[in-house]
């Protein structure tokens, strides 16, 4: 086989082996030649690099990551698809499919890469479990539902800003590169996708203490901060006030750079 897999495809060997995908583990498989290539153009990977691929499904994107030159190390948790990815990048080198939960992922050595379309119900606490790690991936290129990635890459007074996108910007650079319709997956999912492209920064000092305000603050999302922080932060309405911040104003407000600023007044 070569190439990018097409839903008819794919559609052969899911009935071949006997799977049926399970709504339980999000299986949506891309079926979009067009879109698995614009992905791992977007990866931009060179011969050697290490990438992580999270839900290698029928191995389409697996396949076309390993075209690269890049040695993919690509996890699956459902073991009804052995023989089909045995078909498909059995016979490759350069592919190392681990049959384990994500969740337990065992990053690889020196600078790496996720490149994978992420089932739905795990994209967000996987990209910020990934994010805070010791050995946080360089870049990712995930594909996620569209809200999700509208939340990653939200901006301060937003109706959708929130503790995500302030840990997208306290530990990198997020941007949504391009949406994708809900007609170019097998089966059909309800809801659209995006694919968001993240780079990954050394984290400034005290960003573990700015997410845990900003926690404490979206937690109670319509609360005045005074109110909010209260009880996480004594002297609320001083510490707001010396970090510049309207003890008045609302978690949405603040941009990440404001609670880093509050983070550093607060352990002062």
């Amino acid at each position: 086989m070569a190439g990018a897999q097409g839903r008819a495809e794919i559609v052969g060997l899911l009935r071949r082996h006997g799977v049926t995908p399970a709504k339980r583990l999000g299986q949506n498989f891309l079926i979009d030649p067009n879109i698995i290539r614009k992905v791992v153009d977007l990866a931009d990977l060179a011969p050697g690099s290490r990438v992580v691929e999270v839900g290698a499904g029928t191995g389409t994107l697996t396949r076309e990551l390993a075209a690269t030159g890049a040695e993919v190390i690509a996890y699956e948790l459902d073991s009804r698809l052995k023989p089909v990815l045995e078909e498909v990048v059995g016979p490759l080198h350069n592919v190392q499919v681990e049959w384990a939960d994500a969740a337990g992922l065992r990053p690889p050595e020196g600078r790496w890469t996720v490149v994978a379309n992420l089932p739905y119900y795990l994209s967000t606490t996987l990209i910020l479990d990934w994010l805070q790690s010791p050995s946080p991936p360089a870049r990712m290129v995930v594909m996620v539902q569209r809200e999700v990635a509208e939340r990653l890459t939200a901006s301060p007074n937003s109706r959708i800003y929130g503790i995500p996108s302030v840990i997208a910007r306290l530990y990198g650079t997020p941007r949504l590169a391009f949406r994708v319709p809900a007609t170019v997956f097998y089966p059909r999912p309800e809801v659209e996708s995006a694919v968001v492209e993240i780079t990954a920064a050394a984290p400034p000092p005290r960003a573990d203490a700015a997410v845990r305000l900003a926690a404490a603050a979206f937690g109670q999302r319509r609360k005045m901060l005074r109110r909010s922080l209260d009880a996480v932060l004594p002297d609320a309405v001083g510490r707001l006030e010396a970090a510049g911040i309207d003890p008045q104003a609302r978690p949405e407000q603040l941009s990440a750079a404001d609670f880093l600023n509050l983070a550093g007044v607060a352990d002062g």
